[in-house]
């Protein structure tokens, strides 16, 4: 089957499979290049990596607005489930069959809190291996590079690798290329990068010593979408 991949910017994306809405990371408000608004967009499942604002994002209102299940770990599902979003509950290494598909939560190296001045912790920041339609998918979240990584490619292999490449915060394209050898995936497409001049890359970089690795890579800009 197909999966269709809609680059919402920074690290957010909507997957669409067979009348299925996967909404990941929905930071648009405030985002500099987002193209598409909060009330543009609905989803049935929400999943987020982690408390972090530009993350985080917009997923109050959505979830709200679609009546959408949010997916993280167990200390955010907490803090949403106190603003009245509906929650499903889990932790790094967990993995539940949701009927049409599956979600396992992984490791990724960062923080998670929100708010400022005293800012609530939020769990431990995760990534998510999505297995539906006959492909796994493999949301990095904001993290550094880990070998692990491998490991987890091994067990559920990967088909479509979601990246971060703009450093600073998460791993940059150096290491986001290793990231592609240990992963194998068949595809992938970078994020986390260019928002801010902070997390500036060369994603041509980026694609073409990844095409030498036998990964085909897709940029997109926010609000493009590839069918895979």
């Amino acid at each position: 089957m197909k999966v269709k991949i809609t680059f919402l910017g920074h690290a957010g994306f909507l997957v669409e499979e067979e009348g299925l809405k996967f909404l990941f990371d929905p930071f648009l408000t405030g985002n500099p290049l987002a193209k598409i608004r909060p009330d543009e967009i609905t989803a049935d499942y929400i999943l987020v990596s982690h408390g972090h604002g530009d993350h985080l994002g917009d997923t109050v209102a959505i979830a709200q607005k679609s009546e959408a299940t949010v997916i993280g770990v167990f200390e955010l599902c907490n803090f949403l489930s106190r603003q009245n979003v509906k929650t499903h509950p889990m932790h790094i290494g967990g993995r539940y069959n949701f009927g049409r598909f599956t979600v396992k939560l992984t490791p990724a190296w960062h923080g998670s809190s929100f708010g400022e001045g005293p800012m609530e912790y939020l769990g431990n920041p995760c990534g998510f291996l999505l297995s539906v339609g006959g492909k796994t998918l493999y949301h990095t979240g904001d993290t550094g590079l880990f070998y692990d990584m491998k490991l987890l490619a091994e067990i559920d292999p990967v088909d479509i690798l979601l990246v971060p490449i703009g450093g600073n915060f998460t791993m940059d394209a150096r290491d986001a290329l290793k990231a592609l050898e240990l992963v194998k995936p068949r595809y992938a497409i970078p994020m986390h990068y260019n928002t801010w001049p902070v997390i500036a890359a060369d994603v041509r970089e980026f694609k073409d010593k990844g095409r030498a690795l036998g990964v085909e890579i897709y940029l997109l800009n926010p609000g493009e979408t590839v069918v895979l």
